[in-house]
């Protein structure tokens, strides 16, 4: 298959009138827009509603302010620069500032703004700092999109962390399995790469994106096979979205077709509310009644999947809403309070663990560690995006 070509000016996209391109270039003047050939041909255009487009074209709701840019405020994890560590056992490099899909509903937004720069070109620091901490058996490469980075760029950063002992799985944060899955089954040499570092005992793990079913084309699962064979373990996490996949034949359907391809259903998550994705969030409870109808239509490994907020204080997973109660527990806990349950009170507007009345008992805001990053939530409102060719 041709490689697919990358569309960054929305005006060469003539399924959508000229009007509404007029009307969406204030957004493209703000945040990055990047899609390619392939992801558009899954949108069905007679539709003005597919969730494929929800997706990857800009909407009118980005310019809102509502929200922060950075909802569980990564700047407090950072080490040292491009490098997290808010977890015990695991640390983030952020790779990559470059996305093959820009998600219009992604929690990392300010990634898309040309004055916040998080990713570095030396992961060098952030390399010697997980080779310091023998607790950190875990590292996820994310950004950005980690498979955007070229295959040589990748396998340099496989055999330095292989050089670290402790560092046991080496996770890819990638949407690439759904939005360009020849990258993956087409390059020989990068599944050549996966083959040499996912080894019995110290696996890679991919971590995809991926949001509906529809994005689980015949390519798709020519991918996914291809990274199993290599050695690599797929497994997926998605947000619940208002108008992409917030109907629960719609999950159901998609836990179902992940089990099928070998694919893990791993989080669902509650999207975090960040500023230019007001149209994507759903209250609580709804994500709650939706996931667990989902389940119902699903097998015993499709109901694998766990529904949790990544928030500042760590993953909090809703094990029930019901009555007017959110009942929650930390999978992770950024101060250690592993598996603590908590049970609060749910308004029917609520749609983050902060907007939760007594929340603010169980946890408290973190300080920065370090001056790697600005403090992104302090940024003035939307300033011009530098313009590439």
């Amino acid at each position: 298959m041709a490689k697919p070509k990358y569309i960054t000016d929305l005006a060469r996209i003539r399924q959508i009138p000229e009007h509404e391109r007029e009307l969406l270039k204030r957004i493209t003047d703000k945040f990055v827009f990047r899609v390619n050939d392939y992801y558009l041909d899954l949108i069905d255009w007679e539709d003005p509603s597919d969730p494929i487009r929800k997706l990857v074209i800009p909407n009118a709701d980005e310019l809102s302010e509502y929200g922060r840019w950075d909802a569980s405020d990564e700047d407090t994890n950072y080490v040292v620069p491009g490098c997290q560590h808010k977890y015990r056992s695991t640390a983030l490099l952020i790779v990559s500032e470059v996305c093959g899909a820009y998600c219009r509903y992604c929690f990392r937004k300010r990634l898309f703004r040309n004055d916040v720069n998080e990713a570095v070109t030396d992961v060098e620091p952030g390399l010697k700092y997980i080779a310091e901490h023998p607790e950190i058996s875990n590292v996820l490469l994310t950004g950005g999109d980690s498979l955007i980075l070229g295959t040589p760029k990748l396998k340099a950063i496989f055999e330095r962390l292989r050089e670290i002992e402790h560092v046991k799985i080496i996770r890819l944060g990638s949407k690439l399995p759904v939005f360009n899955p020849m990258r993956i089954y087409e390059d020989e040499e990068l599944l050549e790469t996966i083959r040499v570092h996912s080894t019995p005992e110290k696996r890679i793990y991919v971590m995809a994106h991926i949001n509906h079913p529809r994005e689980i084309t015949k390519e798709a699962v020519r991918g996914f096979d291809a990274l199993h064979r290599a050695g690599a373990i797929v497994v997926n996490q998605t947000p619940v979205l208002r108008g992409i996949n917030d109907d629960p034949r719609v999950l159901g359907e998609l836990l179902d077709r992940l089990s099928w391809a070998g694919v893990t259903p791993y989080y669902f998550f509650v999207n975090r509310p960040v500023a230019g994705n007001r149209a994507f969030v759903l209250p609580l409870a709804e994500v709650y009644e939706i996931v667990e109808k989902a389940k119902s239509y699903t097998s015993g490994l499709g109901k694998r999947v766990r529904l949790s907020m990544s928030h500042t204080s760590g993953k909090i997973e809703i094990l029930a809403i019901e009555g007017g109660k959110a009942y929650l527990k930390y999978h992770q806990s950024r101060d250690g309070e592993y598996g603590k349950f908590m049970v609060l009170d749910c308004p029917p507007e609520a749609a983050w663990f902060d907007d939760l009345p007594g929340n603010e008992r169980y946890w408290k805001k973190p300080v920065k560690r370090t001056e790697a990053v600005v403090s992104v939530n302090a940024l003035p409102e939307f300033p011009p995006r530098k313009q590439t060719v």
